[in-house]
């Protein structure tokens, strides 16, 4: 189910903002993938009014063509889903596992809407 209205997502590229993520995101984590999610500092304006988006996928996924098919699926899935959430200033990162390059895109898709209601659960109960 793409929708062809797709907003665009700002992205997270540098080693900086991974760390970050790595150290102080909410995590949850599905079978077709595990979000990080925190929200977006202050002070940082990269032109994209919504969430910005990162995407990984190690060794442990497979070789290279996994890998690359992996991050494909999974920057569709954000774009799909996270379109959703077009005002929100949170930053994601998206990390592939092994099953994310096999599972059915539907399954995929509710994942993540699963990990992103999991991880705003987390967020408003330590308000």
């Amino acid at each position: 189910m793409r929708s062809n209205a797709s907003a665009p997502l700002g992205r997270l590229t540098g080693r900086p903002d991974f760390v970050r993520m790595t150290r102080h995101a909410r995590k949850a984590a599905m079978p077709g993938l595990v979000l990080q999610a925190a929200p977006t500092p202050a002070g940082t304006e990269d032109g994209a009014a919504g969430p910005r988006v990162g995407f990984t996928a190690s060794k442990k996924v497979g070789n290279a063509v996994a890998r690359n098919r992996a991050r494909r699926r999974l920057k569709a899935a954000a774009r799909d889903v996270l379109a959703e959430r077009a005002g929100e200033r949170m930053d994601y990162v998206l990390i592939a596992r092994a099953g994310t390059a096999g599972r059915p895109y539907d399954d995929l898709l509710a994942d993540l809407r699963a990990c992103i209601e999991r991880t705003a659960r987390v967020r408003e109960a330590a308000r």
